[in-house]
């Protein structure tokens, strides 16, 4: 295991809110994870009650980061990841997948959730070969993000930057565009983009349910159509398929044909 190596912890993320749900929360129990509170299961149930589907979208969304990374390191040669918008941790985290195709695979954490914070160290778990890190700090922040992941990552050499689920917390859509540019204008050529996220007119019981969830006092998640989620890989060259629903990413050979559901995501390189 490597030393752990994390950030300072801001005041403000000291204390964990159990009042109020908490999506990286919600999301750890639809995935069947325990770390979660009452309100965090209620919220989460509410949801269910009203779009069962969504329990399907976490677990593909998971799938399809699963098979991104394995694209990244034994087809694309990829070593280094930028993961923001971690979220707690489950069962194959994108350093448990990395490391296992490559040992030496150097990744980075960043979320700002005090729940992820109390849990960097099942995330920071590393082979010897290889290292981790983790940085609390927020995806509106590329700047702080940059500095503190350049500590561990080679930003000279291609990397990885993973933005699975993390896009539609940020309301405005120019600025999670701008965020976007901000972050891969760091790396260099052959360096890849992974983004996934709710996709809306897709499914209206989706819409209605994501509707009512943000209306619950929870930290708002933004529904983005397939347009607007494509045009974040602006500039870069699309793997194929290209932007599409995630469970039609690169689906496991022999797999059945898989339905589309309001999640869409893609893998780009950037020139």
């Amino acid at each position: 295991m490597t030393d752990p190596v994390t950030t300072p912890e801001p005041a403000e993320h000291q204390k964990i809110d159990t009042s109020v749900p908490h999506s990286a929360r919600i999301w750890n129990y639809w995935l069947g994870g325990k770390d979660n509170y009452p309100v965090d299961e209620e919220a989460g149930d509410a949801y269910t009650a009203v779009f069962p589907g969504i329990v399907t979208i976490a677990r593909c969304s998971r799938a399809f980061l699963r098979r991104n990374i394995a694209y990244l390191v034994s087809e694309a040669g990829i070593r280094q990841f930028l993961d923001i918008g971690t979220g707690l941790p489950t069962a194959q985290n994108t350093h448990e997948v990395a490391q296992q195709l490559a040992p030496e695979a150097r990744i980075v954490y960043v979320d700002n959730d005090p729940m992820v914070l109390a849990h960097a160290r099942a995330l920071l778990y590393s082979t010897p070969q290889g290292a981790t890190a983790y940085i609390d700090a927020n995806v509106t922040d590329p700047a702080r993000i940059l500095a503190a992941a350049a500590e561990t990552l080679d930003f000279d050499r291609p990397t990885a930057l993973i933005l699975s689920n993390i896009l539609g917390h940020v309301a405005d859509y120019a600025q999670a565009r701008a965020l976007v540019t901000e972050l891969m204008s760091a790396l260099p050529s052959g360096s890849y983009l992974s983004i996934n996220d709710g996709s809306r007119g897709i499914d209206p019981v989706f819409e209605q349910a994501q509707d009512a969830y943000n209306n619950s006092g929870a930290v708002p998640y933004n529904l983005r159509t397939v347009d607007e989620i494509t045009s974040f890989f602006d500039g870069l060259e699309l793997i194929d398929p290209g932007v599409v629903s995630v469970t039609q990413w690169r689906p496991e050979p022999g797999a059945p044909t898989p339905e589309v559901i309001a999640e869409h995501g893609g893998l780009a390189r950037k020139p």
